[in-house]
């Protein structure tokens, strides 16, 4: 179908959009997108697929009041998969002072994402949400790298890539394609059989790990509180924890059941109060301080048994990030959190899934880092918890709404054989 469009009020770009537009409702957000930020469309071309598997191809005249607005409403469509057209290479501006962009960068997705220097597609290597794209030039004019980079890493001299003009960005294929998740394509619901989507979590970490990447989790304390620490740690044993995301408080309370069996004074296997166990947390803490570090608590013995421990003793990976509200911290706790930022960046070179479990801050904070094409699956009891990361940006994110006890159990019996 093509339609003419009508003479624009204001600058115009044509964008194109090639995919399952119409059954993902694709289509509708781009046209709620391209209204919401003040600029408005005419369908130029609508080539729609006629069978179920085939795709669609639609073309936009999008136009806005000035070209900082429409730059706008390129870069938003940039995150659902629509390009322009017309190419011409990327406009480059060098950085005037540390830590500050120019005025029109360009945002970036965590999709794919191309940048068009001189004549030459060249891919961004670290595809990160809410970033820059930094374009590095030899002595000859040939490109040496073209990556994102955060603001606050930004230095003078920089050459940055303006405006969306010379961008493209490409959707990964649905999941359901690849036979990994196809029964989690569906919205956040607690209506799924649960020994079906364990199975199918397992499943792909099994060829996670046999093509040879990691597998990311990232850890709320409620692990603990719920009593799935001991399923953790057997997961951590048997190889199906290769880095392990969290703040100061999963850490803390781990440490606190391998000390006293409580967690926030909790006994455990009786679910109730103990006597002064308001303060085992904080003689956790202290204990792993005088240590020296988690790793020499173990080592002392210290800390016995838990997450920590098992991470510590199998040589694991872990980034501790802490918060204003924290009590210590742990001495391996980041407390600037921008220094954080950059250790869980580092830490995430040949990761191919994540699992976040009941944690809104950290599962967040790792959405925002993560490339899109690494699969994320969020669970949580409570279903806005797992709603926030894709309504963040995090596409990848599918959501499990259950109790994290049961599903941890029931994943390690899965994988290991065994819940402890």
């Amino acid at each position: 179908m093509t339609t003419s469009a009508p003479a624009p009020h204001g600058p115009r770009e044509i964008v194109e959009l090639t995919g399952h537009v119409l059954d993902t409702g694709l289509f509708t957000l781009v046209l709620d997108d391209v209204r919401a930020l003040g600029g408005d469309y005419e369908v130029v071309r609508f080539d729609v697929g006629k069978d179920a598997g085939d795709t669609s191809t639609v073309r936009l005249a999008v136009s806005a009041p000035d070209a900082r607005t429409l730059d706008s409403v390129v870069m938003r469509l940039h995150t659902h998969g629509a390009n322009l057209v017309e190419v011409e290479p990327a406009r480059l501006v060098p950085v005037e002072r540390d830590g500050v962009f120019p005025a029109d960068f360009y945002a970036t997705t965590n999709l794919p994402t191309s940048v068009r220097v001189g004549e030459s597609w060249v891919d961004v290597e670290n595809p990160e949400m809410d970033c820059g794209i930094a374009v590095t030039l030899d002595e000859d004019g040939g490109v040496r790298s073209v990556r994102t980079v955060p603001v606050s890493d930004v230095r003078a001299g920089t050459s940055l890539v303006c405006g969306a003009a010379g961008v493209r960005v490409t959707l990964p294929e649905a999941r359901g394609s690849e036979g990994g998740f196809t029964f989690m394509q569906s919205e956040v619901s607690s209506e799924k059989p649960q020994a079906l989507v364990v199975h199918q979590v397992a499943e792909q970490m099994r060829a996670v790990k046999e093509a040879g990447q990691k597998v990311l989790w990232v850890l709320g304390p409620a692990v603990v509180h719920t009593g799935a620490a001991p399923s953790l740690a057997a997961l951590v044993r048997g190889g199906w924890v290769d880095v392990m995301f969290g703040g100061n408080a999963i850490a803390t309370h781990d440490v606190e059941q391998s000390m006293y069996g409580t967690s926030l004074g909790v006994d455990l296997s009786a679910g109730s109060g103990v006597e002064h166990g308001h303060e085992h947390h904080l003689r956790a803490i202290n204990a792993v301080r005088g240590a020296g570090s988690l790793a020499a608590a173990v080592e002392q013995g210290v800390v016995t048994s838990g997450i920590m421990h098992a991470l510590v003793t199998g040589g694991k990976q872990f980034v501790l990030v802490g918060s204003v509200r924290d009590d210590g911290p742990l001495p391996d706790v980041h407390t600037d959190v921008i220094e954080g930022q950059r250790a869980m960046r580092g830490a995430l070179a040949d990761v191919g899934f994540c699992i976040v479990v009941a944690t809104m801050l950290h599962g967040v904070a790792t959405g925002n880092v993560l490339p899109g094409h690494i699969p994320l699956v969020c669970v949580d009891i409570n279903p806005a918890t797992v709603t926030k990361l894709a309504d963040r940006g995090s596409a990848q994110a599918r959501g499990v709404v259950t109790d994290v006890g049961l599903f941890c159990a029931a994943l390690a019996r899965e994988l290991t054989g065994s819940e402890t």
